[in-house]
């Protein structure tokens, strides 16, 4: 099992509280796990960052946690109440609560609406406020976003450029009053240039709405601009979690040294960190015994084969899943069990 420290600087408010999540898909005769036992909680106003390489499971746990995808065992408890144990209506109503954001924007709107109507649709089809009241919020929220209301009501989807739709969904996901959004690498499809912009939007909506967030992406500069705490996933299990300074400080997994220095540095006289990652992601449907790292960890020794390191705390806030972290104490040897 993966498990983060429930210790959250700053408020004991508990928004999500996630617990042995295991997400399997069938492939022919075989079973593939996509999320292996993962464990976190999310607290109130928190931005959590989910980072790793693509096909680690991260967007995978995004959509388990709205119930897009159902998980196949552990349990997404939101406010007290399991949403792996609802159906129906009750489920439809938490959700209302708990909205993503997904990563290609344009094809996340219906071509075939009106952005008036798209942005409107969560209010319809709960039948919240008169028309005259949703058409306001309407342009109450296309406002927020940096959209005019009054030139882009009337248009469709295929008008916008990506960073305009993507401003599009970013209403639409809060027309509800959600108090947890899910955003599942919302900037990797944009130029960097309109990235900047949607996550200083995202930044400015948190405070305004009070929002709770978990962020998804592969890019750890892009995470650390946006997070509270970061944590880092490897073939379907978490690997370090640490604060956004702390990690990016001192990072004491050798997945998460060889992220950091995949980061593009502009300064060409910068001294050169550990070089980036070689080698594959080896396949879920056969993955490593013991790390599932040490296949490609410059420091794997034999122990590494033989034991999976547990999620441990090396210092407060900061956990990793190491035997032979690169700061902090090795982790102790398995004791033989008493004889009986």
């Amino acid at each position: 099992m993966t498990t983060v420290s429930d210790t959250v600087p700053g408020t004991d408010d508990l928004v999500l509280d996630v617990r042995d999540l295991v997400v399997e898909f069938k492939t022919g005769r075989q079973r593939v796990q996509a999320v292996s036992g993962v464990t976190f909680q999310v607290r109130r106003g928190e931005t959590l960052g989910l980072v790793g390489e693509s096909g680690c499971g991260k967007s995978t746990t995004g959509r388990t946690l709205v119930q897009v995808q159902p998980a196949t065992a552990g349990t997404i408890v939101y406010r007290g109440e399991d949403l792996t144990a609802l159906t129906g209506r009750r489920l439809r109503q938490l959700r209302t609560k708990i909205q993503m954001i997904f990563q290609d924007p344009i094809s996340s709107l219906n071509p075939r609406r009106r952005v008036r109507d798209i942005v409107a649709e969560p209010l319809v089809i709960w039948g919240r406020g008169t028309k005259a009241e949703r058409d306001q919020k309407v342009r109450e929220m296309l406002e927020a976003v940096g959209i005019d209301p009054d030139s882009s009501g009337d248009r469709r989807p295929q008008e916008f450029s990506g960073g305009q739709c993507q401003r599009i969904s970013i209403a639409r996901a809060l027309m509800a009053d959600p108090e947890l959004l899910i955003c599942d690498e919302p900037v990797s499809a944009l130029d960097v240039s309109v990235q900047a912009q949607i996550l200083n939007l995202l930044a400015d909506l948190k405070e305004r709405f009070s929002l709770t967030m978990v962020f998804i992406a592969h890019d750890l500069a892009v995470v650390k601009t946006v997070s509270d705490r970061v944590a880092v996933m490897y073939l379907g299990k978490l690997v370090e979690v640490a604060g956004s300074d702390e990690l990016y400080r001192q990072a004491a997994h050798p997945y998460t040294e060889a992220l950091l220095a995949s980061i593009p540095e502009p300064d060409p006289d910068a001294q050169e960190l550990q070089p980036a990652l070689s080698g594959e992601l080896p396949s879920p449907l056969d993955p490593p015994s013991g790390c599932r790292f040490r296949t490609r960890c410059p420091y794997a020794q034999e122990r590494c084969a033989a034991e999976e390191p547990p999620l441990r705390e090396i210092a407060p806030g900061h956990q990793v899943a190491c035997h032979f972290p690169l700061h902090g104490t090795p982790a102790p040897a398995d004791q033989a069990p008493a004889p009986t």
